[in-house]
């Protein structure tokens, strides 16, 4: 099992988890995220999980399945709005996000402070523009929560930035550096390897990767993605079945910059 140091003091650590991918991912989440909590003494854990429900968005029992697993919040992204009956839940329930720059008028919020063990967690939603539907500004998006933060100082600032783009995701996080704890992108499915600590102290990485079955073409079935993209018909796509991984990152926070002191990748059971 993976492990950090013992914790110094006014340090807290953050796990976050990539896009958890039906219930093949839900049980990879149930089978590692209490260990992984334990092994690295985390005080907050994000779960993505906007592919939970059958590949695309979430239900009330997906949600609480990921909740019950160990998420303090499940953060979404472009497939929150699959099922519609769960618009009311994201209302209802402050421990799911959907990205921020979405209209105002549409159900749910992008930011949700928590206060856990003594900490002020602040956690945002945002998705990107680039080779996706085109929303609001995410840059704006995130200057107008960092402004609203000021009255909740000390914080711990965390980033979810659902997008398509590594381009874009490296510029949010260049451009929030020094603002906020943590910023990581989901979206990719992909797990990428360069985690690290900008010049200012946001720990940052391009893709969380995926929770979800290892043969597969991004959680989906192989065959099936084949046929897509040989034919360019768009057959419908269909969950992969088999051994499923957890992927995301730690982060170690200074508790009292509000900023990280180190990042580091894991991937269980591989």
């Amino acid at each position: 099992m993976l492990s950090m140091p013992d914790k110094v003091k006014n340090t807290a650590r953050l796990i976050m988890v990539g896009d958890v991918v039906g219930e093949a991912g839900i049980e990879a989440v149930r089978q590692h995220l209490a260990s992984l909590i334990a092994a690295y003494q985390a005080d907050f854990t994000v779960v993505n999980g906007e592919n939970a429900a059958g590949g695309f968005g979430l239900t009330e029992t997906t949600l609480q399945s990921l909740l019950n697993a160990g998420a303090d919040v499940v953060s979404t992204g472009n497939h929150i709005w699959e099922k519609r009956d769960f618009w009311p839940i994201l209302d209802a329930n402050p421990a799911v996000l959907r990205p921020g720059n979405y209209p105002g008028s549409l159900p749910g919020k992008g930011l949700a402070v928590f206060e856990k063990a003594g900490l002020r967690w602040c956690i945002m939603n945002l998705q990107g523009r680039e080779y996706m539907t085109a929303i609001d500004c995410p840059f704006r998006a995130l200057d107008a929560y960092v402004a609203t933060l000021e009255t909740q100082k000390p914080y711990l600032g965390v980033v979810d930035f659902h997008a398509e783009s590594s381009q874009e995701k490296e510029a949010l996080g260049l451009y929030a550096d020094g603002r906020v704890a943590v910023i990581a992108g989901t979206h990719t499915h992909v797990q990428t390897a360069d985690q690290r600590i900008l010049p200012k102290g946001t720990a940052y990485i391009t893709d969380l990767g995926m929770t979800g079955v290892d043969e597969s073409i991004i959680g989906m079935d192989t065959g099936i993605c084949l046929e897509r993209n040989k034919t360019q018909i768009p057959v419908k796509m269909e969950l992969a079945k088999g051994q499923a991984s957890i992927h995301g990152i730690v982060v170690e926070i200074d508790t009292e910059t509000g900023l990280a002191r180190s990042i580091e990748r894991f991937s269980l059971p591989r």
